[in-house]
């Protein structure tokens, strides 16, 4: 399956909620796309209802479904609650971690960056998005690429970043310092609907 290229406003009108995280998506037009999106719907069935609590966490880290499949499966295999495992296996990914530190406005522009080869894991270059980043690591661009004019844009737009990077002004560098607790997480995502959508 291809990946998705199209508008993620539209992504986010049809899930109801903001993939960036922001609201911007959805201040505008807070109703589905297309010609009859403002017009009432019927009730989700549960099935419905589980599908599309799946295909906002989906559309939210922008991966395909056999992508997501295999990190569901993943999940699974650790220790601890299903639904959690699943959400810090995705939050852990490269891209993600490059647009929770701010060098990127969006995942898709991080995803960018990383497939660019301008990002370093521990000294690394890494060029693989899903990469799955471990505890400790260090996240840095290139020192060539430490002044690219579209990070740098982006740096000046973060207000605040996650409790579990730590993040070096001067190197232009951050560390993965822990896992995420659930409160960290997505709030407006019941992992459990996806856990029910997957085991039915």
């Amino acid at each position: 399956m291809s990946r998705y290229t199209g508008s993620s406003y539209k992504q986010a009108r049809r899930v109801g909620l903001s993939l960036l995280e922001n609201g911007k998506e959805l201040a505008r037009r807070p109703y589905g796309p297309g010609q009859h999106g403002a017009d009432k719907r019927g009730k989700l069935s549960n099935y419905g209802v589980q599908l599309k609590e799946k295909q906002k966490v989906r559309f939210m880290y922008g991966l395909n479904e056999k992508q997501f499949r295999k990190t569901f499966e993943e999940a699974g295999k650790m220790k601890g609650i299903h639904g959690e495992n699943f959400l810090r296996l995705l939050e852990s990914r490269l891209d993600n971690l490059v647009y929770r530190i701010g060098f990127a406005n969006t995942r898709r522009a991080a995803r960018q960056l990383v497939n660019h080869g301008h990002i370093l894991v521990n000294g690394q270059k890494v060029d693989i998005p899903s990469f799955k980043v471990k505890v400790g690591s260090i996240i840095t661009l290139k020192d060539k690429d430490k002044d690219l004019k579209v990070v740098n844009e982006a740096l000046e737009k973060v207000v605040s970043r996650v409790e579990y990077l730590t993040y070096d002004e001067a190197k232009k560098e951050a560390t993965y310092v822990r896992l995420p607790e659930r409160q960290e997480l997505p709030a407006d995502i019941d992992e459990s609907l996806i856990v029910e959508f997957y085991n039915r």
